[in-house]
């Protein structure tokens, strides 16, 4: 059967075929030549020009051996260079980026049976740095490109110099101190006394420069001995703050690990309370009436057969406005939310949250703390379901 025609439905079929990689059993490195199937492959085998270089292959197969193995050797490290530089990687990944090229050379025409047995050799001949783990080999290729050696000199080089310069610098301000230390008199170390009088008609001045002196009765000493009171109580006062300073510090210094620990969870629980605060404060919203919630009537505009009586909440209307149910009397009545106020069970008693973070959630009373004018719920429903929750009097009410 003859070729096919060039651009004929058959020959693109074969160009489409051929692309990307094939089975590694039916290819030829000798003749580098990639068959489709085994009859292909067969073909190829039987082929005049698979028999010369067969023949010529014969003659010094080493040779041919040598060839495969420096073009692989090379291919690979150059891809280690170029792709992942001087990291360290798996072997297996550079290995499947280097085959996934469909011109390579196989590894069963080099001198190494696996890949394994070639990450050994890499590391005998001093091309890498190789290390096994359990996840397998891992390779790190060493870089001895003369010029990156030359840069890595220069850098040295210049890390030292600049070590030099500042133990130099270092050295010279410590010899200048030196000197400024040893050229420089001793100074005297100023004693302080109390101020005490040997008399009490005798008047305590002071002199504070070389023309003053102490005198008498006179408005100058007078003057001098008040400024120098207020200065000494102005030192004493300081002295005083220094040393409460100084023993608040030592207080401070005296805290436990456990006391900090305890202060930082009390300031998170703090924070978290806030939060939850700012949080209820934004979801909360100015209509709160629900259906199926008792309520108790607050108006006085009905008389006095509704004042204070408490009713269940069948309809909503307008958000704002609802239908109840007197519970006494059974009569209906359509009612303001300013008409109404919610009520508060007794302690076990189910309720309902009506404004909130936690609106719509069913839940039971669990105390009533009356001097924060809120209660602690057990959330029954939602996602918050076993919650604990404080909540105000005017955001639940008692469940019909």
């Amino acid at each position: 059967m003859g070729k096919a025609d060039f651009l004929s439905p058959k020959a693109i079929g074969n160009r489409i075929k051929a692309k990307g990689l094939q089975k590694l059993r039916w290819y030829c490195q000798m003749c580098q030549k990639q068959c489709r199937d085994e009859n292909g492959f067969k073909c190829h085998c039987m082929s005049e020009s698979h028999q010369r270089q067969l023949l010529l292959a014969s003659e010094d197969p080493n040779k041919f051996m040598d060839y495969f193995s420096d073009e692989f050797k090379r291919d690979f490290l150059e891809l280690i260079r170029r792709r992942f530089g001087t990291k360290r990687v798996h072997n297996n990944i550079v290995y499947n980026e280097y085959i996934s090229h469909r011109e390579h050379v196989h590894m069963n025409s080099t001198q190494w049976e696996t890949l394994t047995d070639f990450t050994k050799w890499l590391g005998r001949e001093g091309l890498c740095k190789v290390d096994e783990t359990p996840k397998g080999w891992y390779i790190q290729y060493i870089d001895r490109d003369p010029e990156t050696i030359r840069r890595q000199e220069e850098e040295a080089r210049k890390k030292k110099q600049e070590l030099d310069d500042e133990e130099r610098s270092a050295r010279f301000i410590e010899e200048q101190v030196r000197k400024g230390r040893d050229g420089r008199e001793p100074e005297a170390e100023s004693v302080y006394t109390e101020l005490k009088r040997e008399s009490e008609e005798e008047k305590v001045a002071f002199s504070l420069g070389a023309s003053s002196s102490l005198a008498g009765p006179s408005k100058s000493s007078s003057a001098l001995s008040a400024s120098a009171l207020r200065v000494a109580a102005a030192s004493s006062t300081k002295r005083k703050d220094s040393s409460s300073s100084s023993a608040s510090r030592q207080e401070k210094k005296r805290k436990s690990a456990l006391e900090e620990i305890i202060e930082m969870e009390e300031r998170k629980q703090q924070q978290q309370q806030q939060q939850q605060q700012q949080q209820q404060q934004q979801l909360r919203t100015d209509h709160w009436l629900q259906p199926n919630i008792v309520v108790k009537v607050i108006t006085k505009r009905l008389g006095e057969k509704y004042h204070k009586k408490k009713a269940v909440v069948t309809e909503v209307r307008d958000r704002y406005g609802a239908v109840v149910k007197m519970i006494q009397s059974g009569d209906k009545l359509k009612l303001d939310q300013n008409h109404v106020e919610t009520v508060i069970p007794a302690p076990g008693k189910k309720v309902v949250i009506v404004n909130g973070a936690y609106r719509d959630a069913e839940a039971v009373l669990e105390g009533i703390d009356e001097k924060n004018f809120s209660a602690t719920l057990t959330l029954t429903s939602g996602k918050h379901k076993g919650k604990r929750v404080d909540v105000a009097y005017e955001d639940f009410s008692k469940l019909s």
